[in-house]
């Protein structure tokens, strides 16, 4: 769902959303996704602890903007995979903030995940990726917020309950992105028509894996075995890219066979990493 998610939602940035009203649209889509977990039910909410999803939902918010501006500047089947990055900072940040150590084989998956990062970065005289460092830099700087964002929900989950938690976090996420309003190119009612439905079912497949990634987390917690499992969306991305981007009008499979190759083999160096974590 990320990976389709993250090509029709690149088609509608060609069409010319842009990065702030892709970001207002499918938070707000995203929130009343989530409101769909309040029926589920939980503890009374605590006045004095509304803090608690009031960060989550900052480190969401900033991750998010990091994330569209990837995806909008660089190369889908490069964006994707860096956020793979997250792994290795959960696993760095999960002892510092819930106390709980990371197994030794979780820490090797991690390193193949950033293997993997250093392939699909390898070029071979071919042509260079567009926007390459802004895609990494956006996507360093959304792979640190999106990881404090889950380790925080596996911090919290538990007293909050994941239908009273999440809700929330997304609700005042959506808050947030009100302010995105004062930098729009234009109203939402300059969007070209041709581009909502690639907004609107790009930020529904970004808002329902959502909901089973972060309830996932919410619930049973491990964040950074889920997130080395989470990452077998870079294999698909550029899978998706290589097969069928042509159909999103994506161009990315023209780069040439050559770095698409290393793009694979990068990707599959973080699905290996999987492997570790089912069968520790």
């Amino acid at each position: 769902m990320y990976a389709l998610g993250a090509l029709t939602l690149k088609r509608s940035s060609e069409l010319g959303v842009g990065l702030w009203r892709t970001t207002f649209v499918a938070n707000v889509i995203v929130a009343l996704l989530f409101s769909a977990l309040w029926i589920f039910g939980g503890p009374p909410v605590e006045r004095e602890l509304l803090w608690q999803p009031g960060v989550i939902a900052m480190c969401l918010f900033g991750g998010q903007i990091a994330q569209f501006l990837a995806l909008e500047k660089g190369d889908v089947s490069i964006a994707v995979p860096v956020f793979g990055l997250k792994v290795v900072i959960v696993a760095m940040i999960t002892p510092m903030l819930t106390g709980e150590n990371v197994d030794p084989r979780l820490w090797a998956a991690c390193i193949l995940s950033v293997l993997g990062i250093t392939f699909l970065n390898r070029n071979d005289g071919g042509p260079r990726p567009r926007g390459l460092g802004i895609t990494l830099a956006a996507g360093g700087v959304g792979a640190v917020c999106f990881a404090v964002f889950d380790v925080l929900v596996q911090k919290w989950g538990p007293h909050w309950g994941a239908g009273r938690l999440l809700p929330c976090v997304f609700w005042i996420n959506a808050l947030l992105s009100f302010g995105l309003v004062f930098r729009f190119s234009a109203p939402l009612s300059a969007v070209p028509r041709a581009a909502w439905p690639w907004l609107c079912g790009g930020s529904a497949l970004l808002g329902l894996q959502s909901i089973t990634f972060v309830s996932t987390l919410a619930i049973h917690g491990q964040a950074a075995a889920a997130n080395v499992v989470y990452a077998a969306r870079g294999l698909l991305s550029v899978a998706l890219v290589w097969m069928v981007g042509h159909w999103f009008k994506n161009t990315e499979q023209h780069l040439g066979a050559r770095v698409l190759r290393w793009r694979m083999a990068g990707a599959l160096m973080m699905m290996s990493a999987i492997v570790l974590v089912v069968l520790r």
